[in-house]
Parts: C-alpha cells; structure tokens; sequence
C-alpha cells in the first residue's frame, strides 16, 4: 500500500464513528485506523477494537479479509463496493441505515462498561450531561484528544 494515502492518527484523528461510507456507520473510521495501521502511523487508534466489531459482525467480513483489501491500496469507494459484494448477508439500504441508527444510539452496556464510560466522561469534563453513548464519548475524546477542549 501507498503509505501516503494512510493518515497520521498521530496527528489527527480518525473520521468520526458518525461518518457514514455506503450508510455504514463506522466504516470511515475503521478505514481511516486499518490504512494508518499498515502505514505505522495509528498511534492509540486501534484497528479491530469492539467498537469495530460491530460493524464485522454486521456485514460478515472479518478484520483480516478488509485489511487485506484496504492493503491493496483501493480508495473507500472501490472498499464499499468490495464490502457490499464481500457481505456474509446482502443487506437492503435500509437495513444499513437502521444499524448504523442503532450503533449510534447504542446503549452503554453492562455495569463494567457503564462504570468504565463514567470514568471517561469525567476524565474529559465532569460537567457535561449529553455524553450518552459511546460514539458521543470518540468524538469528544478525539476532539480531546488533538488540543481541543471539552
């Protein structure tokens, strides 16, 4: 792969987890993490973390078989075409678009998560009440995380 396509993660975060790609939620991100992965530029981004393994166990592929398309250098266009012919279950557009809905209203999860999730609201800003779901927490922790404040 072409390291200039991937993006210093370094330096700038990943696309939000609200950008959307074919209507996938998510898919922007994880392409923005897999090409700085494979260019040694991710920093603390991980490719494949749980948030990731949503959008996987949605369409069927596995971390691996993208990783390995998005090494072969193709831009996100020609990725949402692989992704859409690659999918386990062909999905209608509307289907996408409820998931993506659903991840992004995703509740927490259980007491562990919860308390985790408190603890990174407060490490960010202790004031702030709209942090309710964890593609709330990535941008603000993005945003954070680059100079800005919360």
């Amino acid at each position: 792969m072409n390291k200039t396509h991937a993006p210093d993660l370094t330096q700038r975060a990943p696309r939000s987890p609200r950008t959307r790609l074919g209507g996938y939620a998510m898919l922007p991100r994880i392409l923005d993490k897999a090409r700085a992965s494979l260019g040694g530029k991710a920093g603390d981004y991980k490719y494949g973390n749980p948030m990731d393994q949503h959008f996987f166990g949605f369409t069927g592929i596995t971390q691996d078989g993208l990783l390995q398309q998005v090494k072969s250098g193709a831009g996100d266009w020609e990725l949402l075409l692989w992704v859409n012919t690659q999918a386990q279950t062909p999905r209608a557009p509307y289907e996408i678009r409820n998931w993506s809905a659903w991840l992004e209203t995703m509740p927490v999860g259980d007491a562990e998560d919860l308390e985790w999730f408190a603890a990174q609201v407060r490490r960010l800003n202790p004031a702030r009440t709209d942090l309710q779901t964890i593609m709330d927490y990535l941008d603000a922790d993005d945003h954070v995380s680059f100079g800005g404040q919360a």
